[in-house]
């Protein structure tokens, strides 16, 4: 703003120089308002301008003037009528003034007023800057026009003393389940991160998140945190390692500290400036602002992604699908992995920065970004919005009426049409059968109708906890497992509709033993046919690495089904799908000496027949260790 300032009066104090006042005692009193502008003293700017403006009614310098410094502290009415006055003493007046006039008339929502002042501006001036955000602007004033006319239902909540103090408060991140909340605080223009859990119904007293990544000498700030809250990525400026002025890093929490931050690197980062990152749920992608050469415009959004040998791959421009040759800021993208909030002052808006939001298509492409609408948004600048994984709250910074000081974090419920997709996801603990005691081990989530890995991490070393996200509509392979251990297949089928609420389990894993019995959860047939589906390979070649890992260990394959049907041919089926699993695993290059494949149909059953649960539990595919 104060850039902008400087720029507006240092080009209507060019443009009007020798608009001076005859009036000595106007002229004088015009001239002292300078040093208070320069300042930022814009009350007392005022105060003197009004004097000049008494002392000659007719200085237009000193009206244009004073709307400037009404815009400094967005009293939009207020300048808009001093630019009006300006321009009733003298219509031959320079077009930045009419620029100025329909700027306010843009923000005191005056669309078609501003839109003939803005078209008027541009038959005089149709190459400069401002003439380009003029252009701009007229799509604006359409757009606006419109959408106030259909306004969304949006009621802002205050969260409380918990989290909002007489500091400010700003850049929320929350985890998948809700909660744990992670924030910043300026406290004497030191940034830190605050964290606040909710509790009975409310954000608890926020503490200071960790001293291994709050520091006295830098600040720290606009962060996301992965929706496991396992991984926090952060923006830290100035930093003996950064590569520029502003790097982006990330600390993972162990236990129930967090450890010590490090610079991500090239090439998310580089000597330009890159900041406000996103981490997709899958821990694949970061999403982050940059100036660097290569964009769209000023600040763009780019993205990186873990490659093969895991380590981030180029930094790629999201093109203009989302950027536009303005700037685009805060982006956070959903645990629906697909549903993108970012802000925009280049696309159709209410001016300034405006929340929209996008969602890839089947293909992952951005679709053409959507205005979250008024009163979500409005002539001021609204950005750093987050959304809950059920889609439902939206959180963000503001200085509302309501507030305790300075910019506080409120919540509101998302307009059903920006709302993202609906997703689900499993949170639980993974322990030891015989000790019950937790156990560090890796947790795998596969979307089997994609083939993609929505969630590949280990659990907490101390707490045994994990947490993934997984979208509504997908058929998921859930499998854990740990070095010494058999390990945990588990399937879940989420269709539309049939979802209540996250699933939330303990995992018990056995010991690799003699006799010990796992059963495959994610091995596929079609009815009485024993054809591997293709959605089979994933957990098959998890099989595979099990026994790759383990060479010593010998298994028997087994096939099972329900009572329904006659019993010799339910045995010759379990049978054949058991073999079919056998050779599948032999094709693969495990030694044939180390297996064995067995059908039993109906006679083993580990559920009622009498449901079409049971039964479903009962055709199932399962391996026994016979030789460790």
């Amino acid at each position: 703003m104060r850039f902008c300032l400087f720029i507006l009066f240092s080009l209507l104090s060019f443009e009007l120089l020798a608009q001076n006042s005859s009036n000595k005692k106007a002229q004088n009193f015009f001239e002292r308002a300078n040093p208070f502008i320069e300042k930022q003293d814009y009350l007392s700017a005022e105060q003197v301008l009004k004097s000049a403006i008494e002392a000659d009614p007719s200085f237009q310098n000193a009206f244009i003037t004073l709307a400037g410094v009404y815009n400094a502290q967005k009293k939009y009415a207020e300048a808009k009528s001093a630019y009006q006055k300006a321009i009733l003493i003298n219509k031959n007046i320079a077009p930045a003034v009419i620029y100025g006039l329909a700027e306010t008339e843009f923000a005191t929502q005056e669309y078609d007023k501003a839109k003939q002042h803005f078209e008027e501006f541009l038959a005089l001036d149709s190459s400069s800057d401002r003439a380009k955000k003029a252009k701009k602007y007229l799509l604006d004033c359409d757009f606006a026009a419109f959408a106030i006319k259909k306004p969304v239902k949006y009621s802002p909540t205050n969260l409380g003393q918990g989290v909002n103090t007489t500091d400010s408060e700003y850049f929320p991140a929350l985890t998948a389940d809700g909660e744990t909340l992670i924030f910043t605080r300026q406290v004497n223009g030191n940034e830190d991160f605050w964290t606040s859990q909710f509790k009975n119904n409310t954000w608890n007293s926020a503490t200071p998140l960790s001293t291994k990544i709050n520091t006295t000498k830098y600040n720290e700030g606009a962060q996301t945190i992965s929706p496991d809250g396992k991984y926090l990525f952060f923006t830290g400026c100035n930093r003996p390692d950064g590569l520029g002025r502003c790097d982006i890093y990330v600390s993972h929490r162990e236990g129930k500290d967090w450890g010590e931050p490090y610079n991500v690197g090239k090439p998310v980062n580089s000597e330009y400036w890159e900041s406000q990152p996103a981490i997709s749920p899958d821990g694949r992608t970061l999403y982050f602002i940059s100036n660097r050469p290569g964009g769209s415009g000023g600040y763009d959004i780019w993205k990186s992604t873990i490659t093969d040998d895991a380590k981030w791959g180029p930094a790629i421009n999201l093109g203009p699908e989302i950027n536009t040759p303005y700037d685009e800021n805060t982006p956070f993208l959903h645990a629906d992995g697909k549903t993108l909030y970012f802000s925009s002052d280049g696309w159709p808006g209410f001016g300034n920065k405006d929340i929209y939001y996008s969602r890839m298509d089947d293909n992952d492409k951005f679709q053409k970004p959507i205005n979250l609408g008024y009163p979500i948004n409005s002539f001021e600048n609204e950005s750093g919005l987050i959304v809950s994984a059920d889609g439902n709250l939206g959180m963000f910074s503001s200085n509302l009426k309501d507030g305790f000081g300075g910019q506080d974090i409120y919540s509101f419920g998302i307009p059903e049409i920006a709302k993202p997709l609906k997703i689900s996801y499993v949170k639980g603990i993974v322990r030891d059968k015989d000790s019950k005691k937790t156990i560090e081990s890796n947790v795998q989530v596969i979307d089997l109708k994609s083939d993609k890995t929505v969630f590949d991490d280990y659990t907490d070393p101390e707490t045994g906890q994990f947490l993934a996200v997984m979208p509504i509509g997908g058929n998921y392979l859930f499998n854990v497992n740990a070095e010494g251990y058999m390990f945990y297949s588990e399937n879940f089928e989420l269709k539309q509709g049939n979802i209540n609420k996250p699933y939330q389990i303990e995992v018990y894993i056995e010991r690799i033993k003699q006799g010990g019995n796992v059963t495959l959860r994610n091995i596929f047939f079609d009815t009485n046919k024993y054809n591997l589906l293709p959605a089979s390979i994933r957990e098959l070649d998890l099989l595979i690495d099990f026994l790759h890992q383990n060479q010593t260990v010998n298994i028997e394959i087994q096939g099972h089904t329900d009572n329904v049907g006659d019993d010799k041919l339910n045995e010759k089926l379990s049978f054949n799908r058991a073999n079919a699993v056998y050779e599948y695993l032999v094709k693969n290059e495990v030694d044939a000496k180390r297996l064995t494949f067995k059908g039993f149909g109906a006679s083993k059953p580990i559920a009622d027949n009498k449901t079409e649960i049971g039964r479903k539990n009962n055709r199932r595919t399962s391996f026994v260790i016979t030789k460790i």
